[in-house]
């Protein structure tokens, strides 16, 4: 299959640069789409977050060179630590004991073999969906600058939405709600050419006031509609990744990921995930 067969290819990229700076950027052009959207298809896939992957691999090597007599820190050079003291603090987190430990006989250290995806029978259960295209359109609301590498958004988006319904931002939003999709609305905007950022907005054509604007590029979208708490969108986006995007004829567009909160309770909420797409060449 050729999306398997991309997947592979990027992972071989990977491991033929695992001593230089990664470019995640070549990881999405071999996998045909954008940073971002590899990184979260990565992270579904996988089961592990791109840069924590990446750091298995490296420290996997570096145990094998530290057994084979090599000097701590030159191998602390060679995998891109600018500080013995960084190699250590990283070492240790993934082996549990110090490179200077390794050499000892009876020391354990663990090793992370490369990844290989392959094609695996899932589903069984349906998944609703339905494709949309849409011009560009208006989104107004506050945002918050995302990192490159989205193991560091971790905190930033859960703190942005505390905020907002802390201090009474929801509400507002809601009240300049005159436009599709109808719904509190969390937008990643990753595209290439553009500084990240993410959303918590509202569809509106109003002026934006007190709020940010941002302008959704038009796109073609998959829209997966769903229904129960945080976990269930988090397992709902799992889904699209790895059972419905691999056999859809589609892959990932250069626009926003969006979710669309039609019932914002966060324990019987209602909701769309929106996935931009475009036909496989």
């Amino acid at each position: 299959m050729e999306w398997v067969d991309r997947l592979n290819q990027s992972m071989a990229y990977l491991e033929e640069h695992l001593t230089e700076g990664i470019d995640y950027g070549q990881l999405g052009k071999i996998a045909c789409c954008g940073t971002y959207h590899f990184q979260r298809m990565f992270t579904y896939l996988a089961n592990v977050t791109l840069s924590e992957y990446v750091r298995r691999r490296k420290m996997s090597l570096a145990a094998v060179d530290l057994q084979n007599g090599e000097k701590v820190i030159e191998v602390a050079e060679k995998y891109g630590y600018r500080s013995p003291t960084a190699f250590n603090r990283a070492f240790c987190g993934i082996h549990g004991v110090a490179p200077s430990q390794v050499k000892k006989e009876g020391v354990s250290v663990k090793s992370y073999p490369p990844i290989t995806f392959s094609v695996a029978v899932k589903g069984g259960q349906e998944l609703n969906y339905r494709i949309e295209a849409k011009e560009a359109f208006q989104i107004i609301g506050i945002s918050a600058p995302l990192y490159s590498n989205v193991e560091d958004n971790f905190t930033i988006v859960p703190s942005l939405w505390q905020k907002a319904a802390e201090d009474g931002t929801m509400q507002r939003l809601a009240e300049r709600m005159d436009a599709q999709p109808m719904g509190l609305l969390g937008v990643s905007a990753c595209e290439e050419s553009e500084s990240w950022k993410y959303f918590i907005a509202v569809s509106s054509t109003k002026e934006r006031g007190e709020f940010e604007e941002y302008i959704v590029p038009a796109s073609v979208w998959a829209v997966f509609p769903g229904a129960g708490t945080s976990r269930s969108i988090q397992e709902l986006e799992r889904r699209i990744v790895t059972e419905w995007l691999p056999t859809s004829g589609y892959e990932y567009a250069d626009a926003p990921d969006i979710e669309v909160y039609l019932n914002p309770d966060p324990n019987d909420a209602k909701f769309e995930v929106w996935i931009p797409v475009v036909k496989k060449p």
